[in-house]
């Protein structure tokens, strides 16, 4: 895959994609698959949904495809896609939805009155009340303990995100079959399931500082001291960043050197490194070689305003 942007008005950017352009591309591909209407469900956990028109256009099969070529063309996975719908597509029978996957506000309202029935007849009563909604999903059925509540919910739950929508998730699941990317996550779920689903874990500063290798001057030198010098500012910004006291993130530190907000279950290669600017006050980047450039400046205040400066005021990624 060979990727290259053009500007507003057509112009092509310069250069050969070695990895940079390819992985904006398929970063700012996953950020749009997102908000596509083929999805229901909060943010983070989200869940296919049918939909005439996207079914006329096959855009399910293309959902597929898309993240599919990404996750092995060392771009982003989704992760945004509901654990649940994950699991059931890795042949994994677990199923732990609960109600607030539910966008429907009378649907939610009825689930939670069935979970919240204190006594047998009043769930009972519940359960004739919105009789309609349960028997078309095949839920409507005699109780006689009122613990039977969840299995009911559960069965809800089950039917609204995958029964009901199982043949555009056939179709979703023949595009994620490209390039063997179903065989893999089947095979291996733990390890491919993350970079499918939603995860509440951040990258830290640590990890970044860790991943990128300075590329130092012989020790002794005076440059090596100012080298030096600059790679604490570094862990220090970092660290300002994972804590929201600079003005970017630590994920748009690593678009900005790397084309990816998050670590590709690939790895990155080349492997990131660091080197040094003696010409210019503001960081640069390449995306192709996952190179950062930093500026060698005489204190910590001033290495930040450049850095806040220079992330914010990219105007994209690619091979410089």
């Amino acid at each position: 895959m060979l990727v290259k942007f053009t500007d507003d008005t057509g112009v092509l950017e310069e250069g050969i994609d070695t990895g940079g352009p390819r992985r904006e591309f398929l970063t700012l591909l996953m950020k749009h698959l997102k908000d596509r209407p083929i999805f229901d469900g909060p943010e983070g956990h989200r869940f296919w949904v049918y939909n005439a028109n996207a079914v006329r256009e096959d855009e399910y099969y293309m959902a597929g495809k898309m993240i599919a070529v990404s996750v092995v063309h060392g771009g982003p996975g989704p992760h945004f896609l509901s654990e649940d719908l994950v699991h059931y597509l890795a042949g994994q029978p677990s199923f732990h939805a609960t109600n607030n996957l539910i966008t429907d506000e009378e649907i939610g309202k009825a689930l939670q009155e069935i979970e919240n029935a204190a006594s047998l007849d009043a769930l009972r009563e519940c359960m004739m009340r919105h009789s309609t909604m349960l028997q078309t999903a095949g839920c409507l059925r005699h109780v006689a303990t009122v613990d039977e509540k969840k299995q009911i919910v559960s069965d809800y739950l089950q039917w609204y995100i995958i029964d009901r929508n199982s043949s555009v998730i056939d179709r979703f699941r023949d595009g994620l079959s490209t390039l063997e990317f179903l065989t893999a996550l089947q095979q291996h779920p733990t390890l491919l399931a993350p970079v499918l689903c939603h995860s509440e874990r951040r990258l830290t500063a640590f990890e970044l500082e860790c991943l990128f290798k300075p590329d130092l001057s012989p020790s002794g030198s005076n440059r090596r001291l100012k080298e030096s010098q600059t790679m604490a500012y570094w862990a220090d910004y970092l660290l300002d960043c994972e804590e929201s006291h600079a003005a970017v993130s630590v994920e748009d530190v690593l678009m900005f050197a790397t084309g990816l907000s998050s670590l590709p279950p690939s790895g990155l290669e080349p492997l990131p490194q660091i080197e040094f600017l003696d010409d210019s006050a503001f960081p640069m980047a390449n995306t192709c070689s996952n190179s950062l450039r930093l500026p060698l400046l005489d204190s910590y205040t001033l290495f930040k305003s450049q850095m806040d400066f220079g992330i914010q005021n990219s105007p994209g990624f690619g091979c410089f």
